[in-house]
C-alpha cells in the first residue's frame, strides 16, 4: 500500500542506500514443488482471501490438501483494491497496494507465474512542488534547498540525499538481516526504543531537517516520525529499495483475481467469521452465511486477516498472553486516498513532475500516469490528517483536497471533473491500511505476531518482514503453508 513518495525519497537518497544495500537481500521462499505431497492430506480453512490467504491456499492446494477460504467481502484481494468507478476513459485508481519493486522476489514470482503484465515506473527529471509555511518551492536534483526551514549551512549544502547519507546510511549498514521478521540483534535494540524523530536528532539532524523529513516518506507510517519505532522505519527503507519498480498494467486487482480464478470452487464469499474454537484434535470455525451461523471443522486454520479484525472474533480458548497482547495492541496506519479526475495534465505545462507536498495540512499529491488526455491526480494522506479526512462526507473530502492542491497548483481546479475517495479506517474488514510498530514493539510484539498457536497459523502483511507490501502478504502466506504442510 505504500506510496510513490517513497520512490522519489529513495531516489533522492540513492547514494545513502547504495552502500547499505551492498549485501544481498535474500527471501527464503517456499517452493511447493520441492516438497512431496502428503499421503494423508489435511483439511484446512483459510480466513481471508487477500494475497496472504490466497497464496497460502494456492500452495496447499498444489500439495494435495483440502482447502476452504472464508472471505467476508464479495471480492478477492483484501487491501489490494482497484477503483474503476466513477472514472471515465478507462481510468482507474489503486486504493491499496500498487508498487512492485523488482527486489520483491515472491511478488515477482507470482506475477510471472500468472502472466500478469507489468509496466515500469519512471521517475522524471522534473522538480516536485513543495508548499511549506505557505510558500511555494521547487525541489529536485541539482536544485539548492530553498525551503524555509532552519537548516544548518552544511545541511542546506548537502540537500536531502546528502542528509540521508549523513544521518541514516551508517545505521542501514548495520542491518544485515532485514528479511528476517524476528531479527533484533543487540546492537540495534537501542533504535527500537527511539522514535524516528529521536533517532534523527541523536544522529545530529537539526530541527529544520527533521521538519523537512516530515514532508516526505518517513512521515507516512503510523502517526508520523514522532510515533513509530526508528528500527522498523530503517528496515522499511532497506526492504522497499529496488533499482526498478513496477505497477501492474490494468490494475493491481489482476493479481488476486488470477489466484481467485484458480481457487474459485474453494472460496466462500460473504462469509465473515465470528468464532474460532480449537482443541488438540481440530479447529471449529463459525461464520455467517446470509446472516445465519454455520460451523466447519478443520485440521488446521490460517488467520490471514488483520489483527484489527481478528480482535473482534471470539476465540476459545484464548490465545497465549503474548499472542493476545499482539492481537489487541498492534496498530494500523490510518490512510485516506482522494482521487481527482483531471481533463488535462496541467502540471506538464508548468514543467513540474506533478508531485506536490504540503506541510500544513500534511498531504502529498501525484499523478497516476495514465496515457491519454485525462489522468487521476491523487492525494495520499496518512495519520491524524487521514482520520480528519475520514470524518468528512465524500463531497467535502473532494472539496477540501482540491482547495489544498490549488494553493500550490492553481490550474488543478479548472481541470477538475470529479472524483472518489477511500479511507481504510472506515473499511469494515480492514480498519486501517498496514501494520506499524511503536517504540519497543519490534522486541515485544514481532516474536509473537507470526507464531502459531496450537492448530492456528497466522499470515498477512503484519506477520512478515514487509508490512504494507504485497511481498509481505506472500511471504507470510507461503510461510504459513509450509508450517501446515510439515506439521504432524
Amino acid at each position: 500500500m505504500k506510496n510513490i513518495d517513497r520512490r522519489r525519497f529513495l531516489k533522492q537518497g540513492a547514494a545513502a542506500l547504495g552502500s547499505a544495500l551492498a549485501f544481498p537481500i535474500a527471501v527464503k521462499a517456499f517452493d511447493a514443488g520441492s516438497l512431496q505431497e502428503k499421503i494423508n492430506p489435511k483439511k484446512i480453512i483459510v480466513i481471508g482471501a487477500g494475497l496472504a490467504g490466497l497464496s497460502a491456499a494456492y500452495e496447499l492446494t498444489r500439495l494435495g490438501h483440502d482447502v476452504t477460504i472464508l472471505e467476508a467481502r464479495t471480492r478477492p484481494g483484501g487491501r489490494v483494491f482497484t477503483i474503476r468507478e466513477p472514472f471515465s476513459d478507462n481510468l482507474y485508481a489503486e486504493a491499496g497496494a500498487q508498487y512492485v519493486p523488482e527486489s520483491h522476489e515472491l511478488t515477482m514470482k507470482y506475477v510471472k507465474l500468472f502472466n500478469v503484465p507489468l509496466i515500469e515506473v519512471e521517475t522524471g527529471a522534473q522538480p516536485a512542488v513543495y508548499l511549506a509555511r505557505g510558500k511555494r518551492f521547487l525541489v529536485g536534483e541539482g536544485k539548492e534547498l530553498g525551503l524555509p526551514f532552519e537548516l544548518t549551512a552544511e545541511e542546506r549544502k548537502l540537500g536531502i540525499d546528502g542528509m540521508m547519507k549523513k544521518y541514516v546510511d551508517p545505521i542501514l549498514e548495520e542491518i544485515t538481516d532485514a528479511t528476517n521478521p524476528n531479527f533484533l540483534p543487540d546492537s540495534l535494540k537501542k533504535y527500537d526504543n527511539l522514535t524516528m524523530t529521536e533517532f534523527l536528532r541523536s544522529r545530529g539532524a537539526s530541527a529544520g531537517a527533521i521538519e523537512l523529513f516530515r514532508m516526505g516518506y518517513l512521515e507516512i507510517n503510523g502517526d508520523g516520525i514522532d510515533s513509530y519505532s526508528a528500527l522498523s522505519g530503517l528496515r522499511d527503507l532497506i526492504l522497499g529499495h529496488a533499482e526498478k519498480e513496477y505497477k501492474i498494467k490494468g490494475g493491481s486487482d489482476k493479481l488476486p483475481k488470477a489466484f481467485a480464478e484458480r481457487l474459485a470452487d474453494k472460496i466462500l464469499y460473504g462469509s465473515p467469521v465470528v468464532k474460532i474454537e480449537q482443541d488438540e484434535k481440530a479447529v471449529r470455525v463459525t461464520f455467517l452465511q446470509a446472516g445465519s451461523p454455520q460451523t466447519l471443522s478443520t485440521d488446521r486454520l490460517i488467520c490471514a486477516i488483520p489483527f484489527s479484525i481478528l480482535r473482534k472474533i471470539e476465540v476459545s480458548p484464548r490465545f497465549s498472553a503474548e499472542k493476545q497482547k499482539a492481537v489487541e495492541t498492534l496498530s494500523y496506519t490510518s490512510v485516506a486516498r482522494v482521487y481527482l479526475q483531471m481533463r488535462g495534465k496541467f502540471w506538464q505545462k508548468e514543467n513540474v513532475s506533478g508531485e506536490l507536498y504540503l506541510d500544513n495540512p500534511r498531504m502529498e499529491f501525484f499523478p497516476h500516469g495514465h496515457a491519454g488526455k485525462r489522468d487521476i491526480y491523487e492525494s495520499f494522506i496518512t495519520g491524524r490528517q487521514a482520520r480528519a479526512i475520514a470524518s468528512m462526507p465524500e463531497n467535502e473530502r473532494l472539496k477540501y483536497v482540491l482547495e489544498q492542491a490549488q494553493k500550490a497548483l492553481p490550474a488543478v481546479r479548472e481541470n477538475f471533473e470529479g472524483g472518489a475517495s477511500k479511507c481504510w479506517d472506515e473499511d469494515e474488514w480492514a480498519r486501517g491500511a498496514w501494520a506499524w510498530l511503536k517504540p519497543g514493539e519490534t522486541a515485544s510484539l514481532i516474536p509473537h505476531i507470526s507464531r502459531a498457536e496450537g492448530r492456528i497459523h497466522f499470515a498477512g502483511e503484519h506477520a512478515s518482514a514487509y508490512p504494507g507490501w504485497m511481498q509481505g502478504a506472500f511471504e507470510s502466506g507461503t510461510r504459513a503453508a509450509k508450517e501446515i504442510h510439515e506439521a504432524n
